[in-house]
């Protein structure tokens, strides 16, 4: 952060709100927002933030201490929670927060892909985040968008990941969409490593969508009432884009305790571990804390 922007950030903790709120004051903070932008975009189209550079394979990169490679789970999902409150927290603005969020990502997919985690779902924006003020939806859709075209593909053409996007994409930029289609096209036939970007989603949604699809054939005479299984049900979830649909481990960050919506039936016998550490903080050491926490609890799916 430069000088003027913590002069900046000194001035607007000590004036009224009633003064901030004027014209003025406001032409200030988005002008700050927009340098940040900038330089934001920037470092996702000028740096590495997936360590592309990084040449290690599963098999030659150390686990930390207390891990055992055969207990690793073989389907993490994670919500990517504490990026704003870590921008407040430093008297930032959320887009640095995002900012720090998507280092944070690139160094947690190195991890991933070097301890042999196969299958890696983030919760990225729910069906809730429409919510969120317009400006900075509208700079986290470009977000996605950029990192599709210009990171994660490169990413998982380097190391042979395969991207998969869920959820209701209807509402998203044209421009959003078609870039999500062509790094699902592109990657389909990788396998060292499936990536499931949940974008749009609601767990209630993918089972209502799911009740409803198995209703139609039913109602077409294509299915009868008997016929309705587990697997079969599970089929028409989204994520049957994996033959693993159920996380082995959840992770929640900045210390709230619950899962908001996410992968409600897939979840039903998942360890949950929830970390106090904000998404940009959730570095190695808490990482490998949670994955110690999963490896020392016995999963005995009700038996005894």
């Amino acid at each position: 952060m430069s000088i003027w922007q913590k002069f900046m950030l000194m001035i607007m903790a000590i004036i009224p709100r009633w003064i901030i709120s004027m014209p003025f004051f406001q032409n200030l903070i988005k002008k700050q927002e927009q340098v940040h932008r900038k330089a934001f975009e920037n470092m996702v189209l000028g740096q590495s933030l997936f360590q592309l550079n990084d040449t290690t394979t599963g098999d030659d990169k150390p686990l930390p201490k207390g891990l055992q490679r055969e207990l690793m789970p073989g389907h993490i999902a994670v919500i990517l929670d504490g990026s704003r409150r870590w921008a407040k927290k430093r008297g930032l603005i959320p887009i640095e927060g995002y900012q720090a969020g998507v280092t944070t990502l690139g160094a947690f997919l190195s991890l991933c892909r070097g301890w042999n985690i196969p299958i890696v779902s983030l919760f990225l924006f729910s069906s809730e985040n429409w919510g969120r003020p317009k400006e900075e939806i509208d700079y986290l859709l470009e977000l996605f968008e950029g990192s599709l075209k210009h990171y994660l593909l490169r990413y998982c053409n380097k190391f042979g990941a395969r991207i998969s996007v869920i959820g209701d994409t209807s509402a998203f930029p044209n421009s959003l969409q078609k870039a999500m289609k062509q790094i699902e096209e592109d990657t389909k036939d990788f396998t060292q490593l499936h990536l499931i970007l949940a974008m749009g989603y609601s767990g209630q949604s993918d089972i209502v969508h799911a009740c409803q699809n198995i209703a139609m054939k039913v109602k077409d005479g294509i299915l009868q009432p008997e016929d309705i299984t587990k697997s079969l049900f599970e089929e028409q979830l989204q994520t049957n884009v994996t033959n693993v649909q159920s996380p082995d481990l959840l992770i929640r960050t900045s210390g709230e305790i619950r899962i908001s919506n996410y992968y409600l039936w897939q979840s039903a016998y998942t360890e949950l571990y929830f970390s106090d550490a904000l998404w940009p903080d959730f570095g190695e050491a808490e990482f490998a804390k949670a994955l110690r926490s999963f490896q020392q609890r016995g999963r005995r799916y009700g038996k005894i």
